[in-house]
């Protein structure tokens, strides 16, 4: 094992910084709810995105895991600056990801430009989806929306049938990922035909 040179205070400080600035992402919330009717905030969702990549990690052959789960936790870190917009909103041309990819590198900003680089390729690869780990976690990401979707105490007017149509490109991208939504959909067509549960 080649041996490390000690990191310098001055990268240290520098990355203590830009965790301070992504801290911000505990208080940004989402439209989806938890199981006790709060609504969630940004970094749980990513949490749980990671939770759902790690338990799917056996199952995704040829997927560089590891890869995988440093996409999920830099997919959101943008909302941090400018907040989340609720999946019912977004829109085609909204320019979502050209502001959270500034908002990215105004919070990358305070760290080292190799870390900085390293973070911002991480983004642009989940924003292209050019890799089979940002496939991956594009699908995932919608998934773990649609599961909060089902589990959460949401509101009595909540349109469960929302759920049916989002994603479905992301999700039809990988055997896997289909067969996950299929689940999925079957849940919330229960939910769906049984409004306020």
């Amino acid at each position: 094992m080649a041996s490390q040179l000690p990191t310098s205070p001055e990268r240290i400080a520098a990355i203590l910084k830009f965790l301070d600035e992504t801290n911000r992402l505990k208080d940004t919330l989402r439209s989806g709810h938890t199981p006790g009717g709060r609504r969630e905030s940004t970094a749980e969702h990513s949490w749980r995105l990671c939770l759902l990549a790690i338990v799917l990690g056996n199952d995704l052959e040829g997927i560089d895991l590891l890869r995988l789960l440093k996409i999920c936790v830099v997919h959101d870190l943008g909302e941090a600056i400018s907040g989340d917009i609720p999946a019912t909103e977004q829109s085609a041309g909204d320019d979502r990801a050209a502001r959270e990819r500034t908002d990215l590198a105004t919070l990358c900003a305070p760290l080292p430009p190799d870390l900085k680089a390293d973070i911002i390729a991480l983004w642009d690869e989940y924003a292209e989806a050019r890799t089979p780990e940002a496939v991956i976690a594009k699908g995932l990401d919608k998934i773990e929306t649609m599961l909060t979707h089902t589990t959460g105490d949401n509101p009595p007017d909540f349109d469960y049938r929302f759920n049916l149509a989002y994603g479905v490109e992301a999700t039809n991208r990988h055997p896997l990922l289909a067969a996950i939504r299929a689940h999925v959909d079957a849940r919330t067509g229960s939910l769906a035909s049984h409004p306020g549960r």
